[in-house]
């Protein structure tokens, strides 16, 4: 089968949009980030009840990134014979098992597989989405899509560390999990409910990654994303040291702010349909951009309160159309092997998350929270520079 003819495989969306299996990716992508998130507010009580120290509790969030990192590279190709629709039920059911196993685990040792079996669900999960969202809805259509399903990973940012530290308190952090179980049922079921039979579509083998990312084309992007998602992460890690010991504001301030992010983010991811679908090379330029203004001026004038807020808040919005401008860039650059190139966003993602989060440290630790901002600022604007000069938003079929 040669390129054309996969890439028209892949076209064949449905006629008619179906959004109810749009709406339970989104629940299923809310589950999983909900389910990763939560250890970050409950790792004291199940450090002290699972007999280990915090580090080693720790770890079950290093296993399930490692984890999703390597299943999202592998997993198209291991199930590449598989109907999508059973692939995807199959990450439900390993996420709802996650969570049970790790909401009854008598010691540690069956958490860390319990996390585990969550890194599987996650790397595959989100390896996938953008291909299967191609399939469920019309190409046009694609943008608004990918926004409704990345609206579960604001969803489960604003609500997973705040609830599960206020649930953990009141019903203790087992039961924390039961309830994240509970939604992944939810997930499960309504995936069962409206996701249609699809076939795999287009060659999905381990010489397919290389195939895809020797493409010209996804080289400049992959660059351009991991310097985007690298800034954006030195800036998020440590933006609470920044607003502690430069804006100086209190534990009551600093958790509305942090709401206000939250919020705004999953505005812009809500928004970012409308503006890709008037342009998406200028929604790729334009958010980096800004979030490079924030970052300097967070830098010149961040130790105004009332200022710091506002300008956090529109990081969370311009963020929050990144994630879903890139997924509809691959989409269009990338349609004949949307499965492939996806597992390599996931992986860039995840390297650059650490990459951020590592450099970062780095640099607090020479100059403090405002060398790290202006840093994170310079690595946005290297990426809106290489969007601007190497990377086209246009259709393949416009650049064939």
């Amino acid at each position: 089968m040669n390129k054309l003819e996969r890439w028209s495989d892949v076209r064949q969306a449905q006629a008619e949009p179906a959004w109810g299996a749009v709406i339970s990716m989104a629940l299923g992508v809310f589950g999983l980030v909900t389910a990763e998130f939560l250890p970050a507010s409950l790792l004291t009580p199940m450090a002290a009840e699972l007999g280990v120290t915090e580090g080693q509790a720790g770890q079950a969030v290093t296993a399930t990134a490692v984890v999703a990192f390597l299943a999202s590279l592998l997993i198209s190709a291991t199930l590449k014979h598989m109907d999508r629709r059973r692939v995807l039920l199959g990450f439900s059911i390993l996420l709802l098992a996650s969570n049970l196993m790790v909401a009854f685990a008598p010691g540690y040792l069956l958490l860390l597989f319990g996390r585990v079996l969550l890194g599987v669900a996650l790397g595959g999960f989100w390896s996938m989405s953008v291909a299967i969202a191609m399939r469920l809805v019309p190409e046009a259509l694609v943008p608004r899509a990918l926004s409704i399903i990345l609206s579960g990973v604001s969803a489960a940012t604003i609500l997973a560390a705040p609830a599960g530290s206020y649930l953990g308190d009141i019903a203790g952090w087992r039961n924390v999990f039961l309830l994240a179980a509970g939604v992944a049922a939810i997930a499960l079921a309504v995936q069962f409910a409206t996701l249609p039979r699809m076939k795999p579509s287009g060659a999905t083998g381990l010489r397919t990654l290389a195939e895809v990312v020797a493409r010209p084309a996804m080289g400049r992007g992959m660059v351009a994303v991991m310097l985007v998602f690298t800034g954006h992460f030195a800036f998020f890690t440590y933006i609470r040291p920044f607003l502690e010991t430069v804006t100086g504001v209190g534990i009551d301030a600093l958790s509305g702010i942090l709401l206000g992010f939250g919020v705004a983010n999953f505005a812009g991811t809500l928004l970012a349909g409308a503006m890709i679908e008037r342009s998406l090379r200028l929604t790729l330029i334009s958010m980096p951009l800004l979030m490079a203004f924030l970052g300097f001026a967070l830098v010149a004038f961040g130790y105004l309160p009332a200022a710091a807020a506002a300008m956090v808040a529109l990081w969370g919005l311009a963020f929050g159309a990144v994630p879903v401008a890139w997924s509809t860039w691959l989409a269009r650059t990338v349609p004949d092997q949307a499965e492939s190139a996806g597992g390599l966003l996931v992986a860039a993602i995840q390297l650059a998350i650490s990459i951020g989060a590592a450099a970062g440290g780095a640099v607090f630790d020479l100059t403090g929270a405002t060398g790290v901002f202006g840093t994170a600022a310079f690595v946005l604007l290297m990426a809106a520079a290489i969007i601007l000069i190497g990377i086209s938003a246009r259709p393949a079929s416009a650049v064939a």
